[in-house]
């Protein structure tokens, strides 16, 4: 087994992970939150300055949310049509909330991907990248870090909540979100489990060590042994870590449901200047029963998004931050045996608001059975590209891997510019 000295020589993952044992070991604290260099650039221009990406795992059935046809046909089954406050946005009938602030949504409505199953689908739609065997590419958060520089000193620039690992792909794992498994349960693994005294003569003898390393691999980038213990004490003796802690926050305009303390913990995160927060929510991938899955499901973001929405616009945080949500396809407007609807990348919904988002759009559009996309199609990496854009970032700039592969925030995707206005 190699052991962890090794480990220090070898790649970005393998020092990655022989400082985050070297911290367990010799330090008695457990460490989830990645180092944070010190390189930020302010953001100059564009309206959005935050991005909350609520992200609906398992793929979301269009028909029965966002492109709802017409009231009592075939292809709608039990789901019932709202009309909202825009004439062209016609929702499924468990989004109430949200159809009567349509004027603050834009629906992209010809979403169109060749991915069909899950983890490909969720990944392309994550990072605008297809799967490969040879390379992982970061989410939004850290390519948003990359092009715009590190905004905070001690909290990370992003955070994924909903999922209890994360990385930064072929970025520097500095950049890695943080992951939050339970939005309800603060950062874990950040107590320290001894006595300052000795937690502080360790801490002296860590970075001793890690000078070693440094001079003896010439490893000098942004992870250094140094600067991450600096980091790792900072967050651990400052009060940012309070910015994770919903305990004491007004849940009425959430409800009490993991995706909605999710949205609220998302709220207070950008509200203390975290610039990207995923939302990650499962139990999409209906199959079977649909009217009962969608039942359970749908009213449970109705509620998280709209209470979102008017949480950010009542501390006048809604114009600087864009609220994306996203899924990896929709589901077929067919029903199976299993009175369920399966997978269908042909076409699907998304939606945008805030952030400079222009309310009241339904952009491209699927025939009367939701089966085909009739305006402009819209690619995964179409609609990170979207986002980039309304975060000031400019998504024809190359940025090149270690190995020197070129790769773009959004995957060389078209910006739908229109949205914004």
């Amino acid at each position: 087994m190699m052991n962890l000295a090794e480990l220090a020589g070898k790649d970005s993952l393998s020092r990655r992970y022989f400082m985050e044992k070297t911290a367990k070991l010799s330090l008695g604290v457990s460490l989830s939150v990645p180092f944070l260099p010190r390189n930020f650039q302010a953001q100059e221009g564009a309206k959005g300055k935050n991005l909350i990406y609520i992200y609906l795992k398992g793929g979301m059935s269009h028909l029965d949310t966002f492109d709802a046809k017409r009231d009592g046909s075939a292809v709608m089954g039990s789901t019932t049509t709202l009309n909202t406050k825009v004439d062209d946005l016609k929702f499924g009938g468990n989004l109430p909330k949200l159809a009567q602030m349509a004027d603050k949504l834009a629906v992209i409505r010809g979403m169109n991907s060749t991915n069909g199953a899950h983890e490909e689908g969720e990944y392309i739609m994550r990072r605008g990248y297809n799967k490969r065997a040879t390379i992982v590419h970061p989410t939004m958060g850290p390519f948003a870090e990359k092009m715009l520089g590190k905004r905070n000193e001690v909290l990370p620039d992003s955070v994924i909540i909903g999922e209890s690992t994360s990385n930064a792909g072929w970025l520097d794992p500095s950049m890695s979100p943080l992951p939050i498994a339970d939005p309800a349960g603060g950062v874990p693994n950040t107590t320290i489990t001894t006595n300052q005294e000795r937690f502080d003569r360790r801490m002296k003898m860590a970075k001793g060590l890690g000078q070693k390393f440094i001079e003896k691999y010439k490893y000098t980038g942004p992870e250094s042994y140094v600067e991450y213990y600096d980091q790792a004490t900072k967050l651990l003796k400052s009060d940012e870590l309070k910015a994770f802690d919903i305990s004491g926050e007004d849940s009425s305009l959430y409800g009490t449901e993991r995706l909605g303390q999710g949205c609220l913990l998302a709220r207070k995160l950008i509200e203390n200047g975290v610039r990207v927060v995923e939302v990650v929510s499962g139990g999409w991938d209906m199959h079977i029963g649909l009217r009962e899955s969608l039942n359970s499901r749908v009213p449970v973001v109705d509620m998280a998004v709209s209470g979102l929405i008017k949480d950010l616009e009542q501390r006048g945080l809604l114009d600087s931050t864009i609220i994306a949500i996203g899924t990896e396809f929709g589901r077929t407007p067919d029903f199976n045996i299993n009175d369920g609807r399966d997978h269908f990348p042909a076409a699907y919904s998304c939606v945008l608001a805030g952030g400079g988002i222009k309310g009241g759009t339904a952009y491209s559009e699927t025939d009367g059975t939701g089966k085909k996309v009739k305006g402009p199609l819209v690619k995964p990496e179409d609609f990170l590209s979207t986002i980039g854009y309304g975060l000031g970032i400019d998504t024809s700039e190359v940025v090149y891997s270690a190995t020197q592969r070129p790769f773009t925030f959004g995957g060389k995707g078209k910006p739908i510019t229109e949205l914004f206005g």
